[in-house]
């Protein structure tokens, strides 16, 4: 089990070669909880999450001859990345092993920072298999995701920042998926300040950390997968999980949506832009009841590589939670004049039409009669009872989309 001397050696080392990421303090959202928030954007990091850590301490811990026919890893992104960057500032090839299904900007990112990319199988544990495969054949050096104690001990330099910045933490949430982040974190804030409360938080659909805590032992999941895909493993490490055990007080999950809208949160209220997996924290402390936050609280923002076309789905799906954008069917007399008396109403209503569909062909439409999708932007929930009242009024029978 790892402890403190363990990542003060990696701080030191890692001092000037990553990114000292900030600790932001949201007065908005502290107001709205009623106690002090502060982000510890690991988001903002070099590669775009705290990976760049654990793969920068971890090669410069191996003999020099252990690297000469390079590395590799499995990885759905963000680890990708840090290795990818991690062996290229010390010369070394690498080669990740990533999921068909990983989004394109995350691959793109690992090729970029200079990583041969190879994309096999359907998950992370298939292309995980690939990967022993090639480091068997090729000579590689595996380069761990999270169950080491080398990467944990780098993450765990995280804590020695927070507590260095803000020494009166009370409450910290730490994103939960293999335990590497939370292990090395919870060890040097527990050993420091044993008073703060540690929580871990995992994606509903992903919890298998939460499992593993209510069996009294390492629980294996059938499947994972999450909008937090950084975070959606079946398993947490061998070696982490003791250390999650002793040092994390509570376990929390969270559903999708709750996610979708912390992210939608931070982005419109921290100016912050966070992946899933960054955004599990916030998720908990904002939809959690009763609260969670004792005191001064932070929450560690893991990562924030999130391709364009999730973000704009999920600020679309966070928008509809809020009641700020709203999706209608009606069905209309196929007449001249129909759609615009429909849109001058909902003109008048102060609904603002972002896109409409118009289409007479439906099969199911009878003859004489129009299908319209619309899709309006609202000012909230009571922005939309009263537009929708105003149709019903006007004759309209509308049906809300999701």
């Amino acid at each position: 089990m790892i402890e403190l001397a363990d990542i003060r050696r990696a701080a030191a080392h890692l001092q000037g070669r990553v990114r000292r990421t900030e600790l932001i303090h949201s007065p908005y959202l502290s107001e709205r909880l009623g106690s002090p928030l502060f982000f510890k954007c690991e988001n903002l990091q070099r590669t775009g999450s705290f990976k760049i850590r654990g793969a920068t301490w971890f090669l410069a811990c191996q003999e020099r001859a252990r690297l000469a026919a390079g590395v590799i890893t499995a990885s759905a992104g963000n680890h990708a990345q840090g290795v990818a960057l991690a062996a290229t500032l010390a010369g070394i090839q690498a080669t990740v092993v990533m999921p068909e299904t990983t989004p394109l900007a995350k691959v793109l990112a690992a090729r970029d920072y200079g990583a041969r990319v190879i994309l096999r199988g359907s998950t992370y544990d298939e292309a995980a298999a690939v990967a022993r495969t090639l480091e068997q054949e090729q000579g590689l050096l595996n380069v761990p995701a999270f169950d080491h104690p080398l990467i944990m001990a780098a993450q765990g330099s995280i804590g020695l920042e927070i507590l260095e910045d803000l020494p009166e933490v009370d409450t910290l949430l730490v994103p939960i998926g293999g335990g590497g982040l939370i292990a090395g974190i919870s060890t040097a804030i527990k050993s420091l300040r044993p008073a703060t409360r540690i929580i871990g938080v995992e994606a509903a659909q992903a919890a298998a950390a939460l499992r593993s805590r209510h069996a009294g032992h390492r629980v294996a999941l059938p499947e994972a997968h999450s909008l937090a895909d950084g975070i959606a493993l079946k398993a947490v490490g061998e070696l982490t999980y003791p250390v999650i055990e002793q040092r994390v007080d509570d376990i929390l999950t969270v559903e999708e949506e709750a996610i979708a809208q912390a992210i939608v949160t931070l982005l419109e209220k921290a100016k912050l832009v966070t992946e899933g997996a960054g955004a599990v924290g916030p998720a908990a402390l904002f939809s959690a009841a009763p609260p969670l936050h004792r005191g001064t609280t932070v929450c560690v923002l893991s990562g924030g590589n999130i391709d364009v076309q999730t973000l704009a789905r999920v600020v679309e799906r966070g928008l509809l939670e809020e009641g700020r954008y709203l999706k209608l069917r009606l069905e209309l007399p196929d007449v001249p004049g129909a759609l615009a008396r429909l849109t001058a109403i909902l003109g008048e209503a102060g609904a603002n039409i972002f896109a409409v569909r118009h289409d007479r062909r439906r099969s199911h439409l009878p003859l004489g009669r129009a299908e319209v999708l619309l899709e309006l932007e609202t000012r909230g929930p009571e922005h939309i009872a009263a537009v929708r009242r105003r149709l019903a009024r006007e004759g309209y029978d509308s049906d809300a989309l999701r």
